[in-house]
Protein backbone atom coordinates (compact mmCIF):
# COMPACT_ATOMS: atom_id res chain seq x y z
CA UNK A 1 0.00 0.00 0.00
CA UNK A 2 1.16 3.58 -0.95
CA UNK A 3 2.61 5.90 2.05
CA UNK A 4 2.47 9.55 2.51
CA UNK A 5 5.80 11.71 1.60
CA UNK A 6 7.25 14.91 2.03
CA UNK A 7 5.61 17.00 -1.42
CA UNK A 8 2.18 14.45 -1.52
CA UNK A 9 -1.50 16.03 -1.49
CA UNK A 10 -3.60 14.27 0.54
CA UNK A 11 -6.70 14.38 2.70
CA UNK A 12 -6.80 14.21 6.20
CA UNK A 13 -9.75 14.12 8.61
CA UNK A 14 -8.75 15.53 12.09
CA UNK A 15 -10.30 16.62 15.67
CA UNK A 16 -8.18 19.07 17.70
CA UNK A 17 -9.15 18.86 21.52
CA UNK A 18 -7.56 21.22 24.66
CA UNK A 19 -6.30 19.37 27.68
CA UNK A 20 -9.65 19.51 29.33
CA UNK A 21 -11.29 17.43 25.86
CA UNK A 22 -12.71 20.72 24.83
CA UNK A 23 -13.20 20.05 20.79
CA UNK A 24 -11.80 23.18 19.35
CA UNK A 25 -11.89 22.12 15.82
CA UNK A 26 -12.81 19.45 13.78
CA UNK A 27 -13.36 18.23 10.59
CA UNK A 28 -15.67 15.81 11.10
CA UNK A 29 -19.49 16.71 11.01
CA UNK A 30 -20.53 17.29 14.17
CA UNK A 31 -17.45 16.76 16.41
CA UNK A 32 -16.99 20.43 17.82
CA UNK A 33 -21.05 21.19 17.71
CA UNK A 34 -21.97 20.90 21.25
CA UNK A 35 -21.70 24.56 22.80
CA UNK A 36 -25.21 27.28 22.24
CA UNK A 37 -22.39 29.02 20.03
CA UNK A 38 -23.32 26.05 17.02
CA UNK A 39 -26.40 25.93 17.24
CA UNK A 40 -26.76 29.66 16.16
CA UNK A 41 -27.71 30.97 12.80
CA UNK A 42 -24.44 32.45 12.45
CA UNK A 43 -22.40 29.32 12.85
CA UNK A 44 -21.23 28.49 9.53
CA UNK A 45 -19.03 31.71 8.89
CA UNK A 46 -15.88 30.23 10.66
CA UNK A 47 -17.02 32.69 13.33
CA UNK A 48 -18.07 30.48 16.75
CA UNK A 49 -14.53 28.44 16.47
CA UNK A 50 -16.19 25.26 16.93
CA UNK A 51 -15.08 23.90 14.10
CA UNK A 52 -18.84 22.83 13.04
CA UNK A 53 -18.28 25.81 10.49
CA UNK A 54 -16.72 23.32 8.07
CA UNK A 55 -16.63 19.09 7.54
CA UNK A 56 -14.80 17.12 5.35
CA UNK A 57 -11.78 15.86 4.80
CA UNK A 58 -8.79 18.70 4.58
CA UNK A 59 -6.74 18.64 1.47
CA UNK A 60 -2.83 19.73 2.11
CA UNK A 61 0.61 19.57 0.34
CA UNK A 62 2.45 17.80 3.04
CA UNK A 63 5.41 19.89 4.05
CA UNK A 64 3.64 22.73 2.12
CA UNK A 65 3.10 24.60 5.58
CA UNK A 66 -0.64 24.72 5.21
CA UNK A 67 -1.09 22.75 8.55
CA UNK A 68 1.08 22.32 12.13
CA UNK A 69 4.69 21.38 10.92
CA UNK A 70 4.54 18.59 13.37
CA UNK A 71 1.21 16.67 11.64
CA UNK A 72 2.59 16.91 8.46
CA UNK A 73 5.79 15.58 9.20
CA UNK A 74 3.92 13.05 11.15
CA UNK A 75 2.14 11.83 7.80
CA UNK A 76 5.35 10.88 6.14
CA UNK A 77 5.41 7.19 5.99
CA UNK A 78 1.33 6.65 6.77
CA UNK A 79 -1.15 4.90 4.70
CA UNK A 80 -4.45 5.87 3.95
CA UNK A 81 -6.60 4.59 6.71
CA UNK A 82 -4.09 4.67 9.55
CA UNK A 83 -4.51 7.48 12.48
CA UNK A 84 -1.91 9.17 14.60
CA UNK A 85 -2.52 11.92 17.70
CA UNK A 86 0.03 14.42 18.36
CA UNK A 87 0.33 16.94 20.87
CA UNK A 88 1.40 20.40 19.40
CA UNK A 89 2.97 22.47 22.45
CA UNK A 90 1.73 26.15 22.60
CA UNK A 91 4.71 27.57 21.80
CA UNK A 92 4.43 25.62 18.39
CA UNK A 93 0.79 26.29 18.34
CA UNK A 94 -0.79 29.78 18.80
CA UNK A 95 1.98 30.94 21.01
CA UNK A 96 2.01 31.34 24.56
CA UNK A 97 -0.05 33.79 26.49
CA UNK A 98 1.20 37.15 26.65
CA UNK A 99 -0.07 39.82 29.51
CA UNK A 100 1.65 42.33 27.10
CA UNK A 101 -0.66 42.22 24.01
CA UNK A 102 -3.94 43.04 26.89
CA UNK A 103 -4.82 46.67 26.73
CA UNK A 104 -7.01 48.93 27.82
CA UNK A 105 -8.38 51.84 25.81
CA UNK A 106 -10.23 55.05 27.18
CA UNK A 107 -13.93 54.96 25.88
CA UNK A 108 -13.48 58.41 25.27
CA UNK A 109 -11.12 57.16 22.24
CA UNK A 110 -13.44 54.47 20.45
CA UNK A 111 -16.02 55.33 18.00
CA UNK A 112 -19.39 56.33 19.73
CA UNK A 113 -21.30 53.63 17.81
CA UNK A 114 -19.14 50.82 19.56
CA UNK A 115 -21.19 49.03 22.42
CA UNK A 116 -18.52 46.56 23.43
CA UNK A 117 -19.53 43.37 25.75
CA UNK A 118 -17.30 41.20 27.13
CA UNK A 119 -16.06 38.26 24.89
CA UNK A 120 -16.92 40.35 21.64
CA UNK A 121 -13.89 39.45 19.15
CA UNK A 122 -13.36 42.46 17.02
CA UNK A 123 -10.81 43.95 14.62
CA UNK A 124 -9.32 46.84 15.29
CA UNK A 125 -6.17 48.88 13.56
CA UNK A 126 -3.50 50.43 15.54
CA UNK A 127 -1.26 53.76 14.95
CA UNK A 128 0.47 52.69 11.84
CA UNK A 129 -3.34 50.87 10.35
CA UNK A 130 -2.66 48.05 10.88
CA UNK A 131 -5.14 45.59 11.42
CA UNK A 132 -5.06 42.73 14.12
CA UNK A 133 -7.92 41.17 15.91
CA UNK A 134 -8.73 41.33 19.68
CA UNK A 135 -11.74 39.95 21.97
CA UNK A 136 -13.22 42.46 24.87
CA UNK A 137 -12.01 41.16 27.94
CA UNK A 138 -13.74 43.81 30.26
CA UNK A 139 -15.81 47.04 29.69
CA UNK A 140 -16.46 50.19 32.25
CA UNK A 141 -17.89 53.10 32.22
CA UNK A 142 -14.59 54.59 31.43
CA UNK A 143 -12.64 52.49 29.52
CA UNK A 144 -12.78 48.86 27.65
CA UNK A 145 -10.02 46.29 28.11
CA UNK A 146 -8.70 44.21 24.66
CA UNK A 147 -6.78 40.88 24.60
CA UNK A 148 -4.54 40.95 21.14
CA UNK A 149 -3.74 37.20 21.79
CA UNK A 150 -4.91 34.85 20.14
CA UNK A 151 -8.09 32.49 21.81
CA UNK A 152 -5.70 29.29 21.52
CA UNK A 153 -2.69 31.19 22.68
CA UNK A 154 -1.24 29.11 25.93
CA UNK A 155 -3.12 25.73 25.24
CA UNK A 156 -1.13 22.75 23.90
CA UNK A 157 -3.50 21.39 21.32
CA UNK A 158 -3.86 17.47 20.55
CA UNK A 159 -4.83 16.42 17.53
CA UNK A 160 -6.08 13.03 16.28
CA UNK A 161 -5.95 12.85 12.68
CA UNK A 162 -6.56 9.82 9.96
CA UNK A 163 -5.14 9.56 6.69
CA UNK A 164 -7.97 9.74 4.17
CA UNK A 165 -5.89 9.63 1.04
CA UNK A 166 -3.07 10.32 -0.94
CA UNK A 167 -4.00 12.13 -4.34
Amino acid sequence: MAQAQKGDRVTIDFTGTLEDGTVFDSTLEGAGCDTDDCESDDCGDGSCGCGCEESGPMTLTIGGGEFFEKIEEALIGMAPGEKKTVVIPAAEGFGEYDEEKVFTVERSDLPPDLIPEVGQELVISNENDEDFGVTVVEVTDESVTFDANHPLAGEDLTYEFQLVEIL
